[in-house]
């Protein structure tokens, strides 16, 4: 006891002489609260939710140009970058072969003619010897297996008049087609824009026999689609009509990166083609998923000054909901209260105490939240806390 009491004694000692020269007290951490805190002000400001993903552009309208006929390409008249016309000639096909074929069959079809016309002829006279024959018949003079001859006769050219009617018919078909694949040698532009992809040259030979070979590409860049990949958790979040801005990653390092504005036009009901397979085939179970599935989001933006090209890289933000000046509070400020619906909040009071407060959230984004009730501008939210030392702590006057 007696050790006790001069350790009290030296103490007390210690904090007279303290006082005496700092204006201040010593005191014993075991009195005062056991926590220091973390606190954050609640402040108004802009506050939005979203959803990011990657996208890709691509144009609004293309389309690619084939060959609808074999051949050696003889002369490409476009490069890419070239802006062309609805209408220009981009490319010459040697036509020889499809030359000879329309010429057969314009001289099959003029003989199938010559043959209708003799025909014809030899019809003329059938009626001719049936009506001599039926005179005949009336005056006694004549045999009725001639007569019958005679009307066969006429029947017999009638019948080989229509046949060669249809084989001409069918002829003029054929030419008509064969004309056409004569027409397809020299392709000309479909619409107007800029050439992006030219995948054939000059000399090359083309088989259009079982699919059709593309040529070039041509793309109207005045208005670009941006392909998104929108995860699957996220995709029952966005919605047509909902508004999404982007940037590129050229600008990602520039103090102020351009920003591209657009609206979600539509979200594709199925995953892209190559995350589809998700049965080895009808009637089987689906394959075990080996990756989170993403789904294809598209929507329209203008690209009038030609800033944007394609396939390059969008970083997407899909603004799900947002608010203006509105109170918010950092995210890890709340916590979902228990038991019951709703979020708590800690808030220091007057006299640096925690007090716990109901409040009611709206628009979240990342690491703010808004706050609809339950908080005033300028409180003090904890944020986080620590333990104190245990032992003396200087206060000042």
């Amino acid at each position: 006891m007696t050790h006790v009491r001069q350790r009290w004694k030296a103490a007390a000692a210690v904090a007279a002489l303290l006082l005496a020269a700092g204006g201040g007290i010593a005191v014993w951490r075991a009195g005062l609260p056991a926590m220091d805190y973390q606190t954050e002000a609640v402040t108004r400001s802009d506050i939005e939710a979203t959803v990011t993903a990657i996208g890709t552009l691509q144009p609004r309208r293309y389309v690619d140009v084939g060959a609808q006929v074999s051949g050696q390409i003889t002369r490409l008249r476009v490069e890419p970058g070239a802006q062309v016309s609805k209408g220009d000639l981009l490319v010459e096909i040697d036509p020889s072969v499809q030359r000879a074929t329309v010429d057969a069959g314009r001289a099959s079809l003029a003989g199938l003619r010559a043959q209708r016309a003799d025909q014809q002829a030899q019809h003329r006279l059938a009626g001719q010897q049936l009506a001599r024959q039926r005179q005949l018949a009336r005056d006694g003079a004549t045999r009725e297996e001639d007569l019958q001859a005679a009307e066969a006769a006429l029947a017999s050219a009638s019948a080989r008049i229509d046949h060669l009617n249809a084989q001409i018919d069918q002829t003029q078909a054929t030419l008509k087609a064969d004309e056409a694949r004569l027409g397809y040698t020299r392709i000309y532009a479909p619409m107007a824009g800029t050439v992006v992809s030219v995948e054939a040259r000059e000399g090359q030979t083309l088989n259009a026999t079982y699919q059709t070979p593309n040529i070039l590409r041509i793309a109207d860049l005045s208005a670009m689609t941006v392909w998104t990949e929108v995860s699957e958790a996220d995709v029952r979040r966005v919605k047509e009509g909902m508004p999404v801005y982007f940037t590129t990653l050229g600008s990602a390092g520039s103090a102020r990166p351009r920003r591209w504005n657009g609206h979600v036009r539509q979200v594709l009901p199925a995953p892209s083609a190559s995350q589809a397979s998700a049965t080895a085939g009808a009637g089987q179970a689906p394959a075990p998923a080996t990756k989170a599935v993403a789904y294809t989001v598209l929507f329209d933006v203008g690209n009038e000054d030609a800033e944007l090209m394609p396939q390059m890289t969008a970083q997407v933000v899909f603004v799900t909901g947002k608010a203006e000046q509105a109170l918010t509070v950092p995210l890890v400020a709340v916590q979902a209260a228990q038991g019951q619906d709703g979020h708590v909040a800690r808030v220091l009071d007057e006299r640096g105490r925690p007090e716990q407060r109901s409040v009611r959230l709206g628009v979240r984004s990342r690491h703010q939240a808004q706050v609809i009730q339950g908080l005033r501008e300028g409180e003090l939210v904890i944020v986080g806390e620590t333990p104190r030392q245990r032992g003396l702590r200087w206060l000042q006057w």
